[in-house]
């Protein structure tokens, strides 16, 4: 008996000091929380970051690109002189510079339709993060009620418990009076054990929704947390009259984010298709080139002297005569260049060998092993794809709401049934109270009474959270929000 009476205290008392530093979350702080930090909601909004690169991408790409290149090294051996392109066998420095832009004039509007595209795929990506926070809050809500319904649980075994310990009170006065017999007080405590284990097991079913509350939040599993216990009295909820699934289905279509999505997405395969058709048509770019380069031996000349003549082996014919050709004997001296000197006429080469091109170019689709004529159709299948997705999509959420409808229509006739049940129990189990106060009821009788009592209560408790749940799923098709 001291081993219960210890539990009994000392469990709840532990918990509510764990719980009094931290103040309490609402269902409105859970699901703010949970669309800025669930897993889902980041993952969403990373391929929507991508989704506006790529669209940036394409908005760039009309623009004329520019590149500038330089080379700068040595040639050795025989090799072409830049500059001259003439052969020679030396040592060089050379270098090249050059710069390129070019744009596209014509092609078919394909870059108009690519911008159009990447505009409604990033749109598309838009309506994915908030689907995916959507998606996030349903679940929040979810598992915020099934808190609060095991936490209000863990109370109603709570007020069992101490009805028992008021039973036995009365009880052990009279049994040690004479008028009960012990075994009285005995079915009594074995109740209070009972009981006892179902405030264990519904404290444990309250631990293991906030638990999976926390998960869903993406929240540390040790950081402490509370809920707000809200007034189910005065949670707003409209009447079934005002959220006919038809009517909450017409202003969903256009309210949800998933059927957003989808029609960005129709829009965008349209410009697909479009681009890809412009790929089998000419295109005509514009083209400038600007180029120039340097070029100096490792050695200069400073001089040339002739050392006389000497017969080359040539011979021309001259008046009916015959003479051999003779060349001069040159030697050219030479000597090295320093670094510096290697550098020398590096403008002056730069001016005289500067060059520019202006050109245009056409460019005639006429072979390329099916590729363009295979994504223009691919295209097109995607089209009718994503009319398809749509399709399957309106009709899942016309199919959840007409459910979502018919639940909530069953949640409130068990909810307004389990009230009745409560009533009839209670009044069942204070006369039984009575009649068990003037010895005309026995002790397993008043105990089925008090179990029959504690089981309406706690389905009771489960029904009104269910009911409510699923006329927010109403109100949140109907595009108000989630709110408690």
């Amino acid at each position: 008996m001291r081993s219960i009476f210890s539990l009994l205290l000392v469990v709840p008392v532990t918990f509510s000091v764990a719980q009094s530093n931290q103040s309490a979350w609402d269902l409105k702080q859970c699901v703010d929380y949970a669309t800025k930090n669930n897993i889902s909601v980041k993952q969403a909004d990373v391929q929507a970051r991508i989704a506006a690169l790529q669209l940036k991408q394409a908005q760039l790409a009309p623009y004329p690109n520019a590149t500038f290149s330089s080379g700068l090294g040595t040639q050795f051996g025989r090799s072409i002189d830049r500059t001259t392109n003439i052969y020679s066998n030396t040592q060089s420095l050379y270098q090249n510079i050059q710069l390129q832009s070019g744009v596209q004039v014509y092609n078919y509007n394909r870059l108009k339709n690519n911008i159009a595209f990447a505009q409604f795929s990033a749109q598309a990506a838009l309506m994915d993060v908030e689907k995916a926070a959507n998606d996030a809050a349903l679940s929040v809500c979810t598992y915020y009620l099934q808190v609060v319904a095991s936490k209000e649980q863990v109370k109603i075994t709570q007020v069992q418990i101490a009805q028992t310990q008021s039973q036995m009170g009365i009880t052990k006065k009279r049994v040690d009076a004479g008028v009960l017999p012990e075994l009285n007080l005995v079915e009594l405590e074995a109740q209070l054990a009972n009981d006892s284990s179902n405030y264990i097991s519904a404290q444990t079913t309250f631990q293991q929704n906030v638990l999976s509350l926390k998960a869903v939040l993406n929240l540390d599993a040790a950081t402490p947390f509370e809920v707000l216990i809200p007034d189910v009295d005065k949670i707003p909820l409209q009447s079934l009259s005002d959220l006919q699934p038809e009517s909450v289905f017409q202003l969903a279509i256009n309210n949800q984010p998933l059927q957003k999505a989808n029609g960005f997405r129709i829009k965008a395969a349209e410009k697909n298709i479009l681009s890809n058709k412009a790929q089998l048509y000419p295109t005509l770019s514009l083209g400038v080139n600007l180029a120039s380069n340097f070029y100096n031996s490792f050695k200069k000349v400073d001089g040339y002297s002739l050392n006389g003549y000497s017969p080359n082996g040539d011979q021309v014919d001259v008046g009916g005569n015959s003479y051999y050709v003779n060349s001069p004997n040159v030697s050219i001296q030479q000597s090295k260049r320093s670094f510096g000197q290697l550098w020398d006429g590096y403008g002056k080469q730069l001016d005289n060998n500067f060059g520019q091109t202006v050109g245009f170019n056409l460019s005639v689709p006429i072979f390329n092993n099916g590729q363009f004529r295979i994504a223009y159709e691919q295209s097109k299948l995607n089209y009718q794809s994503q009319l398809l997705n749509k399709e399957s999509a309106d009709n899942t959420l016309k199919q959840n709401i007409y459910t979502a409808y018919t639940n909530a229509v069953a949640a409130l006739q068990k909810f307004n049934a389990g009230k009745k049940s409560v009533e009839s129990n209670q009044k069942a189990f204070d006369f039984a109270t009575k009649r068990y106060e003037v010895g005309l009821l026995s002790t397993l009788d008043l105990i089925t009474n008090q179990n029959n009592l504690l089981r309406a209560r706690l389905q009771q408790v489960s029904s009104e959270y269910d009911y409510i749940f699923k006329m927010k799923l109403l109100e949140f098709y109907k595009g108000q929000g989630l709110k408690l």
